[in-house]
């Protein structure tokens, strides 16, 4: 087991987790507003050869290129797609901030599924129970 913070500088698993924790929820909901709106390397690839132009009200792609048989994927309609909320402008840190909650949740819930997994003695077989 660890300790409390002593004078050698060590500092507690439950602290370490906390701060971790902490850590985590300030940078998804600071540094996810300083995130770039535009288009990344896979998007300005796709988008090579043609041109973006603004039809009926709706932007259409004209010319050649990979993206203008692309579609929305199956999580387009999600609450959390395009890192914001329900495609609310500026929610991406509101957005980053549950998802940063959610992982660890899951992740907290996993680990701690296994972890009691291996201390249960009720999950040995009878052949490893006289050993």
């Amino acid at each position: 087991m660890s300790t409390a913070t002593t004078g050698s500088g060590r500092i507690s698993r439950k602290t370490f987790f906390i701060l971790f924790g902490v850590a985590a929820l300030l940078i998804a909901g600071i540094v996810s507003y300083a995130a770039s709106s535009s288009p990344d390397g896979l998007d300005s690839a796709t988008l090579r050869g043609c041109e973006q132009v603004m039809v009926n009200g709706t932007e259409e792609l004209q010319g050649d290129c990979i993206a203008q048989h692309a579609t929305d994927h199956a999580m387009a309609s999600s609450p959390l797609a395009d890192y914001s909320i329900r495609g609310v402008g500026y929610t991406n840190g509101i957005a980053g901030v549950i998802g940063v909650l959610v992982t660890l949740a899951v992740a907290g819930g996993l680990f701690w599924l296994i972890a009691s997994r291996r201390r249960d003695p009720g999950d040995r077989s009878a052949s490893d129970a006289g050993h």
